[in-house]
């Protein structure tokens, strides 16, 4: 888990006690605010390097909500294709997904077209922040961030990584919340109460 230094302690307290199914570990990113943030990409590649990961990773951004299934079928397909996933929504409004990220996909569900926060956007197949990457791509995330591109915003890794890897889509069964506002974690906690 990575995080900024003001929440750093908070987490590692929650670390200590923690007895879920993999173990925890706390990344600090040393920032303290907007203008020393690293961004998400840069967090990522802080942590491999920090923590010497090596390994296929399932990378999840903290604002999102899932109402159903498991994420077995999203990393068994990125294990089976041998090439980094992105999740997909279909937010079924074009106006909708100016706000994330617009992705088209071949028959066999391999990113063909990909836009951060489109303009224009000619569909509503949406990214959302859950990524698996396998182990062989990981030196793909450093050179990113080494060429000096954005280090914020994930969906720019995947709109530079498509063009460089095989990188496929799978759909999000069931429900899905960006939980990134108050009003939408508050629409997301009046769904989930009634279920």
């Amino acid at each position: 888990m990575v995080t900024n230094a003001k929440f750093a302690e908070r987490f590692r307290e929650f670390a200590s006690s923690w007895q879920g199914p993999f173990a925890l570990t706390v990344v600090d990113d040393g920032s303290t605010s907007d203008e020393d943030k690293l961004g998400a990409i840069g967090d990522l590649a802080l942590a491999i390097g920090q923590e010497g990961l090596d390994e296929d990773l399932l990378v999840a951004a903290g604002d999102s909500i899932f109402g159903e299934g498991r994420l077995d079928d999203f990393a068994g397909l990125g294990l089976a294709k041998g090439a980094p996933v992105t999740a997909v929504v279909d937010v079924g409004d074009l106006e909708a997904i100016k706000r994330y990220s617009a992705i088209t996909t071949d028959d066999e569900g391999r990113i063909t077209a990909f836009e951060e926060k489109p303009d224009q956007p000619e569909t509503t197949l949406a990214g959302i922040a859950l990524y698996f990457y396998p182990r062989s791509v990981l030196p793909l995330i450093s050179r990113y961030v080494a060429e000096g591109n954005n280090p914020d915003q994930p969906g720019r890794l995947v709109e530079w990584m498509y063009e460089r890897t095989p990188f496929y889509a799978w759909q999000v069964p069931g429900r899905w919340y960006d939980i990134g506002s108050p009003e939408t974690l508050e629409q997301a906690d009046r769904e989930f109460s009634q279920s």
